[in-house]
């Protein structure tokens, strides 16, 4: 995959033309929103309806790695660190407000103002501002000159051009007001929203951009408590989609069924471990980081890869999955392919850590598959075999989990990621950038100027070598997460569905409106 230095992107999109009505289409998942709101979700779940009700500056064809004008005729660099959009003419959300420059400039402000900690405001740490001088012209200006991936930012879910007259600009908007207020730009509107539970909708038709008009003008999404009701019915024709996220086993058995078809795409999907560095076992830093460097000596990825996940994911080694620019494996290479028991003896004995280390360690059993339960408790299992850890497994449900993670609730957790834009540094500067993420507490100037330097690269070879050394120097002096396995997008469809193959890509934006029958 080649780095995504995109020096200007110019052209009109798909505008309105070609698609067609098409029949009903019915969803089903087990993935739960957590909000509607662009500014107070960095979630897949909340990701998926955000891609079908909100338009983009820019954004990614299905299949496409690079982004294309969407709300925009045209955008590309006047200045190293100013990147300029013109907005399409005649451009309204689905009320009859006015999407404008305007509303661009107000939906990046009010993003960066809340920076909610489960939102996405984080990927836009080297936006400096963003002005409006007319109601065509934005333009955005940059910390840091020749961003190579500013222009892959604006397509993620901290672009989303929200409606200024609906939305408030210093605090998040509860999603039944989103959807009374009628404040969609995207592809579809929200036509009856039961939370997490029943979400129906219909084709926005002043809808004007990339993606075009959709070809199925209905849809509807259930939500599952249970996977295996979730496969039952995409089996028995209930459904007609199933994507997120069925157990292992039952996509093995669906595999061999001729009334539906298992597609898979590469979808970039990072499981993970992060640690609370305030809240972590360990008296002093030196404790806590030998702690860390144990744990990612004593976990055993190819048990979890094959038998947890039955070969659906792989042991990685790295934040940065394999296949992409300049990922290394340094995890494999410090720690170990395989746990190395007396190796994490001598990092607990070396900094004086009583031993067995009681570690509370939090999973969420609905959000990344009901697979995870079985994950963490053999994640236990390896751990406690060592006789170096004692672990106290708990779990709870998503809603909460998303919430409690931001506030110290817990000291060791597991986490999950897809990938925002197809570029290493969205396994990066997200996880171990100022303002991150995962909200543990993991800061270093050192490893802010690597991420800093690699992301202003336009050498391909040069930015390699120093993804190659912020991997390692992160795997080595810090540990601040321990990364398990990476996996395949994958959804299940009847055999009479089509267009579910050209929207399972890098982006991870499942875009309902290439779906038909």
């Amino acid at each position: 995959m080649a780095s995504l230095a995109v020096l200007a992107v110019a052209g009109c999109g798909a505008g309105r033309t070609g698609g067609g009505s098409g029949a009903g289409l019915k969803i089903g998942t087990t993935d739960k929103i957590y909000s509607l709101d662009p500014a107070a979700a960095y979630d897949q779940g909340s990701y998926v309806p955000e891609t079908q009700i909100y338009q983009h500056v820019l954004n990614f064809a299905p299949g496409q790695a690079v982004p294309q004008p969407d709300a925009a005729e045209k955008c590309g660099f006047a200045q190293p660190v100013v990147y300029t959009c013109t907005i399409r003419s005649g451009l309204k959300f689905a009320n009859g407000d006015p999407l404008t420059a305007r509303s661009v400039k107000y939906s990046f402000d009010r993003m960066v103002k809340i920076n909610d900690p489960n939102g996405p405001a984080s990927l836009l740490e080297n936006l400096d501002h963003t002005d409006a001088p007319d109601d065509h012209t934005v333009t955005f200006t940059l910390k840091v000159p020749n961003d190579q991936t500013f222009p892959a930012i604006l397509p993620t879910q901290a672009g989303p051009i929200v409606d200024e007259k609906v939305f408030p600009a210093d605090k998040t908007l509860p999603d039944e007001d989103i959807v009374k207020g009628k404040a969609f730009s995207g592809q579809y509107v929200i036509s009856s929203y039961d939370k997490n539970k029943l979400v129906q909708y219909r084709e926005n038709p002043d809808y004007n951009g990339l993606l075009g008009k959709p070809k199925t003008a209905t849809i509807s999404t259930t939500y599952y408590a249970e996977a295996s009701n979730l496969k039952l019915d995409v089996q028995n024709g209930a459904i007609d989609v199933a994507y997120r996220s069925l157990t292992p086993t039952d996509l093995e058995s669906l595999r061999g069924d001729d009334k539906v078809k298992v597609l898979s795409g590469p979808g970039g999907e990072l499981r993970y471990i992060v640690f609370n560095l305030n809240t972590m076992p360990g008296g002093t830093p030196d404790q806590k980081l030998a702690v860390r460097k144990a744990v990612a000596s004593s976990v055993d990825r190819d048990a979890l890869a094959s038998g947890v996940y039955k070969g659906l994911f792989k042991p990685v080694y790295s934040s940065v999955p394999q296949g992409f620019v300049g990922a290394t494996e340094p995890f494999k290479e410090i720690y170990g392919a395989k746990p190395n028991k007396d190796q994490a003896a001598k990092f607990l004995a070396d900094a004086k850590v009583p031993t067995p280390v009681p570690i509370n360690l939090q999973y969420n059993p609905d959000h990344y598959g009901s697979s995870s339960s079985e994950e963490y408790a053999a994640i236990k299992g390896q751990l406690e075999a060592t006789g170096l850890f004692k672990v106290n497994l708990q779990s709870t449900e998503w809603v909460s989990y998303n919430k409690e993670r931001t506030q110290d609730g817990y000291p060791v957790f597991q986490m999950g990621w897809f990938p925002d834009y197809p570029d290493p540094d969205d396994y990066l500067t997200p996880f171990f950038g100022p303002n991150n993420f995962l909200k543990n507490h993991f800061q270093d100037p050192g490893v802010s100027a690597q991420l800093s330097a690699e992301v202003t690269e336009p050498d391909v070879e040069k930015r390699k070598a120093i993804l190659a050394q912020v991997q390692h120097d992160l795997a080595q002096n810090f540990v601040s997460m321990v990364p398990l396995l990476s996996g395949e997008a994958i959804a299940v469809v009847g055999k009479n569905v089509s267009g579910a193959e050209q929207t399972l890509d890098l982006s991870t934006k499942f875009r309902y409106g290439v779906l038909s029958k």
